[in-house]
């Protein structure tokens, strides 16, 4: 799995996987243009989307619903380090669910990858690659 960002000016990037494209900004407050959701947003939504996939999948194997499901993830952020934490995935279902229902569906969205990813500390390496200066032709 790849995504390649490239800063298109100013405080905006653009993300892509595969043929996929997506914006980030940074509200006009701090020097950005407010054009898009910012990178913690970006990450909100990520979790919450992996969140609604696996509730909507679970109602959908149970022939309880084909669409509907509506997830809104909240974090605060802290600070010691910068970070996002006490987060909250709240799943709004189109139909009313029993308690066995309740649960099986809250053990789903608990497997969805991006909180998993969470839940174990992943190893995050950062390679630095610098622009390789012109080989001058020599004059002669």
């Amino acid at each position: 799995m790849e995504v390649k960002v490239v800063h298109t000016g100013k405080m905006k990037f653009r993300m892509h996987a595969r043929q996929h494209v997506i914006e980030c900004d940074q509200p006009a407050e701090i020097g950005g243009e407010d054009t898009a959701m910012t990178p913690p947003e970006i990450f909100l939504s990520a979790l919450g989307s992996c969140a609604a996939f696996y509730a909507a999948q679970y109602l959908t194997i149970r022939k309880l619903a084909d669409s509907g499901v509506e997830v809104t993830v909240e974090a605060e952020k802290q600070r010691g380090p910068a970070r996002l934490g006490n987060f909250t995935i709240r799943v709004q279902t189109p139909m009313p669910l029993n308690e066995e229902q309740t649960q099986a569906i809250e053990r789903s969205v608990h497997r969805c990858l991006i909180h998993q990813t969470m839940l174990q500390v992943p190893e995050i390496k950062i390679e630095i690659q610098t622009a390789q200066p012109e080989v001058m032709a020599a004059d002669g």
